[in-house]
Parts: structure tokens; sequence; C-alpha cells
């Protein structure tokens, strides 16, 4: 199907270009009357009035052409989406996360008494007296 695409995106971009070239070859209508008093129209490759046919029919044809493959282009590139019937369909199946061994459990709140080994649990020194400055313990109850 790689192939069908780029084939018909190379015919967009041609039928693109040749709509673009022959619409600015055409004359508009106010030219007309010009050409009509010796602007030269009818010595050209067509006649008088038929290079307006041509070019019109043409231009007709590639714009015909350019639809085409629009149509073309947007039926294959919308390919239906199967939506899953779950949310937990789109998850892959994994075990739980198992946390690394060199860090140690979370804290449960409790300070661990004063000397304990426990890594990562700073506890209180006993031997610290409250600050006398004015703190909270001067305040008498």
């Amino acid at each position: 199907m790689g192939w069908l695409n780029n084939l018909l995106m190379i015919a967009q971009v041609i039928t693109a270009l040749g709509v673009i070239v022959l619409v600015l070859l055409q004359h508009g209508k106010g030219a007309d009357m010009g050409a009509a008093f010796g602007g030269g129209a009818s010595g050209s490759l067509f006649g008088a009035t038929g290079s307006a046919n041509f070019l019109s029919r043409t231009t007709a044809v590639l714009a015909a052409l350019f639809f085409v493959t629009t149509l073309a282009l947007a039926l294959l590139a919308h390919r239906p989406v199967e939506a899953p019937a779950s949310v937990m369909e789109t998850v892959p199946a994994q075990d739980a996360p198992k946390p690394p061994s060199d860090i140690p459990p979370a804290s449960t709140g409790t300070a661990a008494p004063a000397g304990s080994a426990t890594p990562g649990v700073v506890a209180p020194d006993a031997g610290q007296a409250a600050p006398k400055n004015g703190a909270a313990s001067d305040i008498p109850k």
C-alpha cells in the first residue's frame, strides 16, 4: 500500500501544478474584448476561441483528477482504530517493582531510641538541654 500512496501523492502534486499553470495561462473576461480588436489571438495555435475551450477543458479534467486523488489519499489514510474494551488492556502486564535492597524501609513516624543502630534514622540527642533564650519551655503554663 505504500507504493500506491506514493503514486497518488505524485499524481496529486502534478495535477495541482497543472491546474495552477493552466489557470494562469487563461485570459480573463476583460481580455476578450482586447483580443477581438487585433490582440493576436486569431493567429494562435488553437484559433480565436480554440485556446479558451482547450484550456478550460484541460483545467476541468485536471481539477477532477485532483479531486479524485485527494479522495483516494483520504480513504487510504483513514484506517479505523479498534478501541480496547478496557483501559487495562492497553497496559502491558508486569510484576510489581521491587525496591532496591540498599534503601532502608520507610519510617512509621516513631523515632528510634537514642543509641539505636538503625541506619538512615536520626535519633534525638537526650543530653541536650532546651535553649534558654525565650523558647517555648520558659513560658509558664
